[in-house]
């Protein structure tokens, strides 16, 4: 997965499938803010969940 970008933030998502945990590395106009974890099931995380969570982060930063 690549970057997603949303108004100023900037969203890296990374994953262990052997471990089963990702995290969100969350950035503002280029400046590390903080990192977001999850736990997944399968080959890869849902698209939908990661979508979810980085929509509630913007939601909560307004």
């Amino acid at each position: 997965m690549g970057a997603i970008e949303q108004g100023d933030y900037q969203f890296d998502v990374e994953y262990a499938v052997s471990l089963q945990k990702g995290s969100i590395h969350v950035y503002r106009e280029g400046d590390f803010i903080e990192e977001l974890t999850f736990s997944f099931s399968g080959q890869k995380p849902d698209e939908q969940q990661i979508e979810e969570l980085i929509n509630h982060y913007i939601e909560n930063q307004h």
